[in-house]
């Protein structure tokens, strides 16, 4: 299917950078590239819908979002809209926090650029599933600044600074290319190769010091196929990334039903999203971030109060 879809025509370029993290993903996790052309579409109908050339990649777009959707429809990713967001913002956030801690401990080089990169372009397609949270928002702006940044640093010979400059905020996004490429804008002709989720891969770099990931996740697949000629295709999420989890102290969780409190329906769901989390983290089985969510599901239930 994704070897139909034609070039992205010079009108389009915004949509290219997409297009590739699609291919690089194609393999390594489907779900991941049929987001991402979800994405690439729904930009590139607010560039150009019009011209022969953006026609026929809007058209292989739409037939391989269909085909991709049919033929993967008993996947939960699929069917299931917060676990398709679920499993796009773990890629991410593995590949952010990645990359931040290699910045921290001031491990700089090209790899550390390209995750950092990578995860800005992702959290970029979670914008498919509506607005993006507070804390998406601000790891996809920071994760752009610190690409551009330390390319930069690299580039001039520079050491960089590692975290942030200043406080969490100062600074972020003030070394981003004008057409908001980051790292692309910066001597790359196309965005640099796209790591596996959770375990980035650099052609002639020393793997012992790469995070050892195991992803056996399934082949996850697709949301809502766009009908109609061109119409634009509309996904409504709302699913945060998961925070540092929170200690539960003994005796906080009740031993009984008679003394808990009762939820509102925003709880409820908010519950509902931590447990997902935590399916969605062990099908990276990554027992921690797993533990994580669920510890917030139990304190949520527990004490009426989202940590």
């Amino acid at each position: 299917m994704a070897d139909r879809i034609p070039p992205c025509p010079p009108q389009l370029k915004p949509v290219q950078h997409y297009l590739k993290l699609a291919s690089d993903y194609d393999k390594r996790e489907p779900v991941m590239s049929y987001w991402a052309r979800l994405y690439g579409l729904q930009t590139a109908l607010k560039i150009d819908r019009k011209s022969p050339e953006a026609r026929a990649l809007l058209t292989s777009l739409m037939d391989y979002l269909e085909t991709f959707k049919k033929e993967n429809a008993d996947n939960e990713s699929v069917t299931s809209d917060v676990a398709g967001q679920a499993l796009v913002e773990n890629i991410a956030h593995k590949l952010f926090m990645w990359a931040d801690g290699e910045d921290r401990a001031a491990r700089f080089n090209k790899n550390v650029v390209k995750v950092f990169y990578t995860a800005g372009l992702i959290f970029d397609v979670c914008e498919v599933f509506g607005d993006l949270t507070e804390e998406v928002a601000a790891q996809r702006k920071y994760a752009k600044w610190k690409a551009t940044y330390i390319h930069n640093c690299l580039k001039k010979g520079e050491t960089p600074i590692p975290g942030p400059m200043g406080g969490e905020d100062e600074g972020l996004g003030e070394e981003e290319d004008k057409e908001g490429e980051g790292a692309v804008g910066m001597g790359w002709s196309q965005p640099p190769p796209q790591p596996h989720p959770g375990l980035p891969s650099v052609p002639n770099s020393d793997p012992s010091g790469l995070p050892s990931v195991s992803s056996s996740s399934p082949t996850p697949p697709a949301p809502v196929a766009p009908s109609g000629a061109f119409s634009h295709p509309q996904v409504h999420h709302s699913f945060s990334t998961p925070a540092a989890a929170p200690v539960i102290a003994p005796g906080l969780i009740p031993t009984t039903g008679d003394n808990l409190p009762k939820l509102s329906p925003d709880l409820i769901t908010k519950a509902q999203k931590y447990c997902r989390w935590a399916v969605s983290a062990l099908d990276y089985e990554d027992s921690k971030t797993a533990m994580s969510n669920l510890q917030k599901a139990i304190s949520l239930l527990s004490t009426g109060q989202d940590s």
